[in-house]
């Protein structure tokens, strides 16, 4: 069950068993189905998520009810509603599951407690945040100035898995191009 998580902390340095052990003791199994809302819209996010199986969406919803999905987590990787959960405010936006996933969740305050506690589990938080501002930052130059086809190729190279899991409407929304001109260009590919 933590094998994942194991493997990725100790994929940033050198960790002790003993410190890997107090990692994984603060961290829950959580089952998901398809769908499922982690974090309502203007709910305060109270866990950060480590994915073992499945996928999580954050997503915002227009005023005329049009989702549009900002980022994507996969299997391996961390992901919740981060000025949320930093600054303890709700939400601007919602976190779902879009496949059944497993989930290893840990609560606000024993997250903190081992970034203070484990040097390694803070090099893991710092490492999280750097690698969320260069993804957003890849996506905002990577997106300004392209059309619907550049758009599309930028995702093939920087993140291919989303295209094949992610439904044509969510990956439209990421793009911000319409369903149909996603699948037009998918076909042509």
């Amino acid at each position: 069950m933590y094998s994942i998580l194991e493997k990725f902390i100790r994929s940033k340095g050198d960790i002790s068993s003993q410190e890997m052990e107090t990692v994984k003791s603060f961290f829950t199994k959580l089952t998901t189905e398809r769908n499922e809302i982690l974090i309502q819209y203007d709910q305060v996010c109270r866990y950060y998520y480590f994915i073992n199986k499945g996928c999580i969406r954050l997503f915002t919803t227009t005023k005329d009810g049009a989702d549009t999905s900002r980022y994507f987590a996969f299997e391996g990787s961390f992901a919740t509603a981060l000025p949320s959960f930093i600054d303890q405010k709700p939400a601007h936006e919602y976190l779902q599951t879009i496949e059944k996933s497993e989930l290893l969740c840990i609560s606000r305050r024993d997250f903190y407690h081992l970034v203070e506690t484990i040097p390694q589990f803070a090099k893991v938080y710092t490492e999280i945040l750097e690698l969320g501002f260069i993804v957003a930052q890849k996506r905002i130059y990577g997106f300004q100035g392209f059309d619907a086809f550049e758009k599309v190729k930028w995702l093939i190279e920087h993140q291919p898995q989303l295209l094949l899991r992610v439904s044509n409407k969510m990956a439209a929304s990421y793009l911000g191009i319409s369903p149909s001109t996603l699948s037009r260009i998918k076909s042509k590919l």
